[in-house]
């Protein structure tokens, strides 16, 4: 449970379910406070909804999807129009929430409402992407065959508390778009913004059943992988709980896609652009707190780069103002909790430990007038060698690890020793080594000259290894193979005879 730096106000709220296109109170359940990280105060209650609500919610999406998919699919694509364009008009409203919820700074969060707004876009053709294929004559002569996509009922998305708008929008517009219903449970830490996007929901008409909002905790989403109308279930979070969730859906029957952890690699050649590279590594790193599944926990300078570096590093990082999201100065905002601090600095102290040199940060940041909040200062170790926990296991937070090699061979070996394989990015300016990188490392996103290889909308945001537990991943033509099955149609026709030329018999 959270710590509270103060009592819980009277005027904190319990946030709602929304289901069978009803606001749904959950008097019965535990609720807990809704933390602002850089305060430590309640902003509201969130109910930890059990097994009756995720019940109540399977049936109303169950129910509303036999019309629902019988809905044309450009009738279907024309509610991405108007939810679109009220994202657009809330857009700030939104990044406010998220920042308020997470901590994230201002300008990572409204660039997640404009990756959430870009699913939409592409959800909004899926008249096109749903298109199936035939072949006359396919399976012999005056036999034909066709391929068709069909919706296959109720999904649920099982969010992370990183990317509280963003992640869901990876998956709800394709499957609603493509004739599914569908279930959404926040991360119980940030279910402000879920919130506001479902009140849009609403304004767009949707009909009742075709989505819904359960709030919850474990045994909420124990429930949603569980319940015999949940046909599949997507999910973003740490591996080890991509492994339950993959292996429990999985045993139940259903579809998954399942994205665990990471440990992003960022190799750094000796004839990268030194100007060029600082500041993408810094925003990968040290972006969201460190808090996202693409960010840059790890760099290896090759050969004559470290030097050059790690001093260019320490001088950038002593720049980083740590702060209030809110703040338009600060760089980098808290950690999304008390226990997530403090696991991050346990982490830090475990690298001294190991023999792993300290050269910025490592303490709580003190941040005037936020007392109450999780913060931790940028940090950043030099010689750390493989094998120490600081290589190998995700930190997930605000911590940069200098792993300084001979040679790209000895680069890419780290990487695929690495039981992750989310991303990794090589800063150079030789085609050959940027090819020989991108064809050997075994992750799911690459990026050349760049920080955060976060992919748009219209592809798959990939993953490999323990970073990824399925066949199919979010977003894009991926997505749609996801909330889709293909009905196979093989005709031929038998008796009378054939009309002549004319159409007469």
């Amino acid at each position: 449970m959270q710590t509270l730096k103060s009592p819980i106000r009277a005027d904190i709220t319990t946030l709602p379910n929304y289901i069978g296109g009803e606001w749904v109170d959950d008097r019965d359940a535990e609720a807990l406070p809704v933390l602002n990280p850089a305060t430590g105060e309640a902003v509201a209650m969130v109910p930890l909804s059990g097994p009756e609500m995720v019940n109540r919610a399977a049936r109303a999406a169950h129910e509303a999807f036999e019309s629902w998919r019988s809905v044309p699919p450009i009738e279907r694509a024309r509610y991405m129009f108007p939810l679109r364009d009220l994202l657009l008009k809330h857009g700030e409203e939104l990044a406010r929430l998220v920042t308020t919820e997470h901590g994230k700074v201002l300008s990572d969060a409204r660039g997640s409402v404009q990756r959430a707004i870009e699913n939409v876009e592409v959800a909004a053709g899926i008249p096109t992407l749903m298109m199936g294929y035939g072949l006359e004559n396919g399976a012999g002569r005056d036999i034909d065959e066709d391929a068709a996509r069909r919706p296959l009922g109720v999904f649920a998305c099982i969010a992370p508390f990183n990317f509280p708008l963003m992640v869901p929008f990876w998956f709800m517009p394709y499957a609603i778009a493509t004739g599914n219903t569908f279930i959404i449970k926040p991360s119980e830490q940030v279910p402000l913004s879920q919130r506001l996007v479902f009140e849009m929901m609403e304004e767009i008409g949707l009909p009742p059943g075709v989505v819904n909002l359960v709030n919850g905790g474990r045994d909420t989403a124990d429930a949603l992988l569980d319940h015999p109308l949940v046909k599949g279930v997507s999910f973003v979070g740490s591996t080890p709980v991509a492994r339950h969730i993959y292996a429990r859906a999985a045993a139940n029957g259903k579809r998954v896609q399942a994205s665990g952890g990471a440990k992003n690699v960022i190799v750094v050649m000796p004839d990268a652009v030194m100007d060029k590279v600082i500041p993408n590594v810094i925003n990968s790193a040290f972006g969201s707190s460190g808090q996202r599944c693409l960010a840059g926990s790890i760099i290896i300078p090759v050969g004559e780069a470290h030097g050059p570096v790690r001093e260019a590093l320490v001088a950038s990082m002593d720049r980083i103002k740590v702060g209030n999201g809110l703040d338009p100065d600060v760089v980098m905002g808290p950690v999304i909790s008390a226990a997530a601090r403090d696991r991050i600095l346990g982490a830090i102290r475990g690298g001294v430990s190991e023999g792993a040199e300290l050269l910025v940060g490592g303490q709580p940041a003190d941040v005037a007038g936020h007392e109450g909040g999780f913060f931790v200062q940028p940090t950043l170790f030099d010689g750390v060698r493989p094998g120490m926990k600081l290589a190998t296991e995700e930190i997930f937070g605000p911590v940069l690890s200098m792993m300084p090699v001979a040679t790209l061979d000895e680069a890419i070996r780290v990487i695929d020793e690495s039981p992750y394989g989310n991303a990794a990015s090589i800063f150079t300016e030789s085609g050959g080594w940027a090819r020989e990188f991108q064809m050997r490392v075994d992750v799911g996103n690459i990026g050349v000259n760049i920080g955060v290889a976060a992919p748009m909308a219209y592809f798959p945001f990939g993953g490999a290894r323990q970073s990824f537990f399925g066949t199919q991943h979010g977003q894009g033509r991926d997505a749609v193979d996801f909330f889709t099955d293909r009905r196979v149609v093989i005709r031929r026709w038998f008796g009378g005879d054939r009309a002549d030329a004319r159409g007469h018999w």
